[in-house]
């Protein structure tokens, strides 16, 4: 037979197994005693045992009966960890956050949100991982991570992409650099002919630097090519050129012999987004991260 008790049909053997008295019972259980001798009877009828013995003037458990109430004191145990377990992790007392995030943000942005988050959410684990965004989306989808911070939005029907903010381009200059002493506004086009530092393709910050020479129909080649920005900055630094980079591939390390200046002409923002599979809701922890990294954002 098909076993479908509830909780309080556990609570109701329980309680009577404790009193050996269906009028107490009843009364505890805010039941008639009717009800709570059908409760009985259907567990009986299912387990094919009985579970008490019953006289007029007394209750008693049985042998199966005391079995019972072992196994009976199990499962309501279990029943009330799991509960526990869900409203720990539904109020953050526990759970991890797990995020990929491009460079320029896992250096910058994330560690701020990351550490205001752990104050308030010590119960929490989180997880960080540096990428680009071809490599941020896989994670996605694999479900490495619940979601991606990156500066491009996938179009793929199978992701979905919320805007966050967006960082304007600036121009790293030597500081001695005759630009670095100007007060005018620099173009695209005043450094087209300057050696460039960029990153390399696919990154965001080169496809943007390619669109904007191209406006002007320059073909972008800069004189070097690297993947981490404190090695940009250095080059600058050392006066070996300029770097155009969005604002906040800029704030990562320090500005130490470099003077830095907005680009126009085009004015370009670079999105800034977060990337999850559709379908898929976040936990409570990574809905909770997000509204930290968007106030970081503002």
């Amino acid at each position: 037979m098909l076993i479908n008790w509830s909780s309080r049909d556990i609570d109701i053997f329980l309680t009577l197994s404790e009193t050996l008295s269906f009028r107490q019972t009843a009364e505890r259980m805010h039941l008639s005693q009717p009800a709570v001798t059908a409760v009985i009877a259907r567990m009986e009828a299912a387990l094919e045992v009985k579970l008490f013995d019953r006289t007029t003037r007394q209750v008693q458990l049985t042998g199966p009966g005391r079995v019972f109430v072992e196994q009976a004191q199990r499962l309501r145990h279990t029943a009330q960890d799991a509960v526990r377990a869900v409203r720990e992790y539904a109020s953050l007392q526990v759970g991890q956050v797990s995020m990929a995030a491009m460079p320029s943000l896992a250096a910058t942005v994330v560690p701020r949100a990351y550490a205001r988050f752990a104050k308030a959410y010590p119960g929490v684990r989180l997880k960080l991982l540096d990428t680009l965004s071809g490599p941020a989306f896989d994670m996605v989808r694999a479900g490495q991570v619940d979601f991606a911070l990156t500066a491009a939005n996938p179009a793929y029907p199978d992701l979905d992409y919320l805007p966050l903010a967006s960082d304007g381009f600036v121009l790293l200059l030597p500081k001695t650099h005759k630009l670095a002493r100007s007060t005018r506004t620099i173009s695209w086009l005043d450094v087209a002919e300057l050696p460039h530092i960029s990153m390399p393709l696919p990154s965001s910050v080169r496809q943007y630097a390619d669109a904007a020479f191209l406006e002007h129909r320059i073909q972008f080649a800069p004189q070097f090519e690297l993947e981490h920005l404190a090695s940009i900055k250095a080059l600058v630094a050392a006066g070996l050129g300029v770097a155009a980079l969005p604002e906040l591939a800029a704030n990562v390390g320090p500005d130490t012999g470099i003077v830095r200046r907005p680009l126009m002409g085009p004015d370009l923002r670079r999105p800034i987004g977060l990337v999850s599979l559709r379908g898929r809701s976040l936990s409570p922890a990574a809905s909770a991260m997000v509204e930290y990294l968007t106030q970081e954002m503002k």
